[in-house]
């Protein structure tokens, strides 16, 4: 007998008692709100939870995708800036590129709050038609060549809604699923949206082209349509969880441990990197090789996204730690590697080197993720401690998410400066290389090193 699903259209009624052994019952309310959602009811979970909680991670996937290629679509959009008759200086093509990612590493804290005050399926819904607006903005402004910088500046801002949308996303679909299933299913649903920036890059350079050559306008209007499918199939098929409630104090308690700041500095270098490289490596390909097809880009995040959950399930086997640690000694070979292919300006080499190092970051990503609820459970005393420390692990993902996202920014602005005052960007890679050694050598001292207040445990 399954666990019964009232739909009690305009007032709440009380579901009858389960059967032994079928758990807790769910009643429905209008707006797609679901009463006692429990997935750590064994019973209720396996009858009816694990149908909803999928249909629902689906669906977030898609409008997680969709906003992660929104805030990577200038990534892709500037090195086709000059083709369409704009004329930019390196400095400004990199602030198109960086600004997004700092609008969307500022916007993930609030973005996380939204869903326990509007309703994850809501939020869904709202979150998506948000991206009609930069989406409609770019298409109007590209299409005239004079347009000045800081319109392009402020338009090419507005991409950020895209970055908020992970954090909300992501602590949607964490109401979902039992403590025992969380891990994976987050790991798709962060993977899903990390496909999206490598989708962007992929598609974008064959829909602009037309008959009247390069149309950027084309790179906006391919979302509406999109957008408008993906909020509607959220209103039609996502639900609203009344228990979904967030603490804020998480974030305060999180926020006085070190290893909150410990591991959001460490994340910096692994999903900043992710989405620093992501967002420059088009403008890169198009200034180092213009003889090459920009399109290629687009492999850098596939990879770096694929990886993501293969890290997290390495992390799972051998600890967080150890794999990001060895995950930072491959991002600096990668780059090393780099450098070595742009002084002898072969491509192939360049290419793979690139590719090398955004499988690292990802996998890197997953195992920063896995390392930590194993930080902050070590040494856990009675029941309120652990709770403590349950509320600061979950703030920690929060505030880690945000702060990493900052490396989005980093990276194109340390391109632009490094690019104006030595000709290239090789010295800022080397400054990269250094950033690797030091950040692997941080969760070595911290949490593997056998001295530390962590001994022998696994993190």
């Amino acid at each position: 007998m399954a666990t019964p699903l009232v739909d009690t259209q305009n007032v709440e009624v009380e579901a009858p008692a389960p059967a032994l052994g079928t758990g807790a019952a769910l009643t429905r309310r209008p707006g797609r709100w679901i009463d006692g959602w429990n997935p750590e009811d064994a019973g209720q979970w396996a009858s009816v939870g694990r149908g909803v909680a999928r249909r629902n991670l689906g669906l977030s996937v898609l409008a997680e995708f969709l906003g992660f290629a929104v805030w990577a679509l200038w990534s892709i959009v500037v090195p086709q800036l000059p083709a369409a008759g704009f004329e930019l200086t390196v400095d400004q093509m990199f602030w198109l590129i960086a600004v997004p990612s700092l609008v969307g590493a500022t916007l993930r804290i609030p973005y996380t709050f939204a869903v326990p005050v509007f309703g994850g399926r809501n939020w869904t819904i709202v979150s998506a038609l948000l991206l009609l607006i930069p989406t409609v903005a770019l298409a109007l402004v590209v299409q005239d060549s004079s347009t000045s910088f800081g319109v392009l500046l402020a338009v090419a801002a507005l991409a950020g809604v895209g970055g908020g949308n992970f954090a909300s996303s992501m602590a949607n679909i964490s109401f979902f699923y039992p403590e025992r299933e969380k891990g994976r299913a987050l790991g798709l649903n962060a993977a899903g949206g990390n496909i999206g920036t490598a989708a962007v890059q992929f598609a974008v350079p064959m829909i602009i082209v037309g008959s009247a050559g390069v149309q950027l306008e084309r790179a906006g209007w391919m979302f509406v349509p999109l957008v408008v499918v993906a909020a509607l199939l959220a209103w039609r098929f996502m639900d609203n969880l009344s228990h979904a409630k967030s603490d804020p104090r998480s974030y305060g308690v999180a926020a006085r441990s070190r290893h909150t700041w410990i591991i959001s500095f460490v994340y910096i270098g692994t999903f900043g990197s992710f989405i620093g490289f992501s967002g420059a490596f088009p403008t890169l390909l198009k200034a180092q090789f213009p003889e090459v097809t920009v399109s290629i880009a687009f492999a850098g995040a596939l990879v770096g996204s694929v990886a993501r959950p293969v890290g997290g399930w390495l992390a799972d086997r051998l600890g967080g730690a150890r794999v990001t640690i060895g995950a930072f000694a491959v991002m600096a070979a990668g780059t090393i590697s780099a450098i070595v292919a742009l002084r002898e300006h072969a491509f192939g080499p360049f290419l793979a080197s690139f590719l090398v190092l955004f499988t690292a970051t990802g996998a890197a990503n997953g195992s920063v993720y896995r390392m930590i609820p194993a930080v902050f459970r070590h040494g856990a005393g009675d029941a309120a401690d652990r709770a403590r420390r349950a509320k600061a692990a979950a703030g920690c993902l929060g505030i880690a998410g945000a702060v990493g996202a900052f490396g989005g920014f980093l990276i194109p602005r340390g391109f632009a400066y490094s690019t104006n005052h030595t000709g290239n960007i090789q010295a800022a890679l080397w400054v990269i290389v250094g950033a690797y050694a030091i950040m692997a050598g941080v969760v070595w001292a911290v949490y593997q090193r056998r001295g530390s207040s962590f001994g022998s445990t696994v993190i």
